[in-house]
């Protein structure tokens, strides 16, 4: 399974994206909250049901002590979003001061969430905020870089709108230009949010970028999926959700496409995680355990 990450340019609504993703995804998933300015679900969506002892920041400790305590602490700290425990947050900072305590950490971080995807069958969603430069280059500390690099999709979340483009194009080339630079194995796209006046493929024209998938606009779903509560009526069937999950399909789609055309070389083995992976396994059935 692959490892999507989600960025934007501006607030785009990259976090609502991601969760409605990981919440429609036909396998099962995980949303790792990445944003170095802070997490939102646990607060919104979730309803303050997480408590701080659990989510991003505690990895930077495990970090330091080696990769059976990171992959452990990250078991741990991943929260059923739903009854059965098929989809799951790794919740994000409560504090943005705490960012800089994880850029050590986002190295080993992406090997777990590519063990989730490969090994424990995961689709892994990542919310990667807003994008951050420094001497043209994706900042250290306020972005999650390494986990950009090492994604299989990178996603930035644009409106149709000429705000949104006119953002999106300051963040795009230098983003492109960065991993070609680094060789890296990422493959670029747009996630559309149908809302504005420009379709896809004028989208796509604009930025020289093609879009991979697209939402449409669905204000009584975000705004539940931003603050919680009481779902709308239809929630389930609502057009945010359904499109989410031909979404989430044809993103695991194209990202196994690309390793088929790119002919990618053997992951490289993590034998140090695989209790991660047994981990998961028991913590999926029943939700979660104490």
């Amino acid at each position: 399974m692959p490892v999507i990450a989600l960025v934007s340019a501006k607030s785009c609504g990259v976090t609502v994206s991601a969760l409605a993703l990981a919440l429609a995804s036909s396998r099962p998933s995980v949303l790792a909250e990445c944003d170095p300015a802070g997490g939102t679900v646990r607060a919104g969506y979730l309803q303050n049901s997480v408590d701080g002892g659990f989510g991003l920041y505690h990895l930077a400790a495990a970090e330091r002590v080696g990769p059976d305590a990171l992959a452990n602490a990250v078991a741990s700290s991943l929260w059923p979003m739903d009854a059965a425990g098929h989809r799951k947050l790794l919740p994000g900072l409560t504090d943005p001061t705490q960012a800089p305590a994880l850029e050590r950490t986002w190295p080993a971080l992406a090997d777990i969430l590519h063990v989730l995807a490969e090994d424990a069958g995961y689709n892994v969603f990542v919310d990667g905020g807003r994008l951050a430069f420094g001497a043209g280059r994706l900042h250290p500390v306020l972005s999650p870089a390494p986990l950009l690099h090492r994604a299989d999709l990178v996603l930035l979340v644009v409106r149709g709108t000429t705000q949104s483009l006119a953002l999106a194009r300051n963040v795009i080339d230098p983003l492109r230009a960065e991993f070609d630079e680094s060789a890296s194995t990422t493959s670029l796209g747009l996630l559309l949010l149908e809302e504005g006046e420009f379709p896809a493929h004028q989208v796509s024209t604009a930025l020289r970028t093609p879009v991979l998938a697209a939402l449409p606009w669905d204000p009584d779903t975000a705004g539940y999926l931003t603050r919680g509560g009481k779902p709308p009526r239809g929630y389930e069937r609502s057009p945010l959700l359904r499109h989410a999950r031909s979404a989430a399909e044809q993103l695991e789609a194209v990202a196994q496409r690309r390793r088929v055309q790119q002919e990618w070389p053997a992951r490289r083995s993590y034998p140090q995680l695989a209790g991660v992976v047994q981990r998961l396994a028991q913590t999926s059935r029943g939700g979660r355990r104490g």
